[in-house]
C-alpha cells in the first residue's frame, strides 16, 4: 500500500509542476484535465502527508523517551507518542478508504423516479412526501432540482414523479436510496385509528452524458401533445408536452413541465439516456453478483430498505439495522446521518472484502 502511495505522491508533485508550466496553462483542455486529476488526488495526498508527519512525530517521541531522564519530559513524550499512534491508526484507515476504487458515477447528477406502491391513495401521499424530502435535502446541499413529469392523485398525492437533481457528488450521496420505502401510520381517512402500511419505490439513476449512451434516431418515436394537469400560462394551451418511445426497450418518457416543446424534448432525452445507462449498469452488476453482495444495496429496487413509522416517531434503515427517532426532521430532508451511515457501512464491507483477498 505504501509503495503505491509513494508513487501517487511523486505523480502529484509532477502534476503540480506541470500545472505551472506556461505551455500547459495555455492549453485549456489539457489544463482542465490536469486540474481535475489534481483535485481528485488532493484528499489522498493530504492524508498521506499527515500520515508521514504522524509517523515522524512518533519516532521523535520514542527517541526522546530513550534519551530523556527527566520524569516530566518523559511523561510529555509518552503523551505525544500515544497521540501520534492514535493519529497513525486513524490515518491508515482513512488512506485505505481513499484507495478504494471510486465509483465512476459518483460525481454525476441524478435522475430520481418515485412511484406509489401498495396502499392506494395513502401510498400516493407518501410518494409526494418522499419527493418533498429529497427536494429539501437537495436544497440543503445547494443542489438544483428540476421536475420532469408528475402524475397526481385526487387528494394531493403523487402516483409517479420523475425529477433531476444537479450538483457535484449527487449520485455518491443518493445512490443508496434506491429500493422500497415503507410507511406505517394512521391515514387521515381512517376513522378507526388503525395503523396502515403503504409503500413507494425510489429509483436513483446517474444522469448519463451524451457520450455515455448513443441513441439511434430510428429507435425513437416522438409524439407531441398538450400538457395535462395543473400548469401555468401556455402549458395547457399549446402542444408543448413530449412523449418519447424507445422502440427496442419499450421505455416511454413523458415530459410536460416546461412551456417550450424544445425544453421538454431535451429533458425527455436526458431522462431516456439515464434510464438506458442505468439498465446497462444493472446488467453489469448482475454479472458481477459476488462484488454486488459486498455492497450495501445500491440497485435492487424490490428490496425493502427503510421503514418510516409515524406513531413511534422512528425511521429504520434495514440494511444496516439503524433506527433514528427523528422522523419529522428526516421527512423534512435531514438525511445526512442516514447517508453517512450507509456510506460508512459500504466502505467497511469493501475494506473487509479487500482484507480477505
Amino acid at each position: 500500500m505504501f509503495d503505491r502511495l509513494d508513487d501517487i505522491l511523486r505523480h502529484y508533485e509532477e502534476l503540480m509542476l506541470e500545472l505551472n508550466d506556461p505551455s500547459v496553462t495555455g492549453d485549456t483542455k489539457r489544463f482542465q484535465k490536469l486540474m481535475k486529476e489534481q483535485a481528485d488526488l488532493t484528499p489522498l495526498v493530504t492524508a498521506y502527508r499527515e500520515y508521514k508527519k504522524a509517523k515522524q512525530d512518533a519516532e521523535d517521541s520514542l527517541a526522546l523517551l530513550e534519551e530523556e531522564n527527566d520524569e516530566e519530559m518523559r511523561e510529555l513524550a509518552k503523551e505525544e507518542l500515544s497521540d501520534a499512534k492514535k493519529r497513525i491508526e486513524e490515518l491508515e484507515r482513512q488512506l485505505k478508504i481513499l484507495l478504494l476504487p471510486k465509483d465512476p458515477n459518483d460525481d454525476k447528477n441524478v435522475v430520481v423516479e418515485i412511484r406509489a406502491g401498495a396502499g392506494g391513495e395513502e401510498a400516493a401521499l407518501f410518494a409526494s412526501e418522499l419527493y418533498r424530502m429529497y427536494v429539501h435535502y437537495a436544497e440543503s446541499q445547494h443542489w438544483k432540482t428540476e421536475l420532469v413529469n408528475v402524475s397526481e392523485s385526487g387528494i394531493g398525492g403523487m402516483k409517479e414523479v420523475e425529477f433531476m437533481i444537479t450538483g457535484k457528488g449527487a449520485y455518491s450521496k443518493l445512490k443508496y436510496e434506491s429500493g422500497v420505502h415503507r410507511v406505517q401510520r394512521v391515514p387521515e381517512t381512517e376513522s378507526g385509528g388503525r395503523i396502515h402500511t403503504s409503500t413507494a419505490t425510489v429509483a436513483i439513476m446517474p444522469e448519463a452524458e451524451e457520450f455515455d449512451v448513443v441513441i439511434d434516431d430510428k429507435d425513437i418515436r416522438i409524439d407531441v401533445m398538450r400538457a395535462s394537469g395543473n400548469g401555468g400560462q401556455c402549458v395547457n394551451t399549446t402542444d408543448s408536452a413530449v412523449r418519447l418511445t424507445h422502440i427496442p426497450t419499450g421505455i416511454v418518457i413523458y415530459s410536460q413541465t416546461e412551456k417550450s416543446q424544445l425544453q421538454n424534448k431535451e429533458k425527455a432525452f436526458r431522462l431516456l439516456r439515464s434510464k438506458l445507462y442505468d439498465m446497462e449498469l444493472e446488467r453489469r452488476q448482475n454479472e458481477e453478483a459476488e462484488a454486488r453482495r459486498s455492497q450495501i444495496g445500491t440497485g435492487d429496487r424490490s428490496e425493502k430498505i427503510r421503514t418510516y413509522n409515524f406513531p413511534q416517531g422512528r425511521v429504520t434503515e434495514h440494511r444496516i439495522k439503524l433506527t433514528l427517532y427523528k422522523i419529522d426532521s428526516v421527512m423534512d430532508g435531514d438525511l445526512q446521518e442516514l447517508i453517512d451511515s450507509l456510506i460508512a457501512a459500504d466502505q467497511a464491507a469493501k475494506l473487509a472484502k479487500m482484507a480477505e483477498a
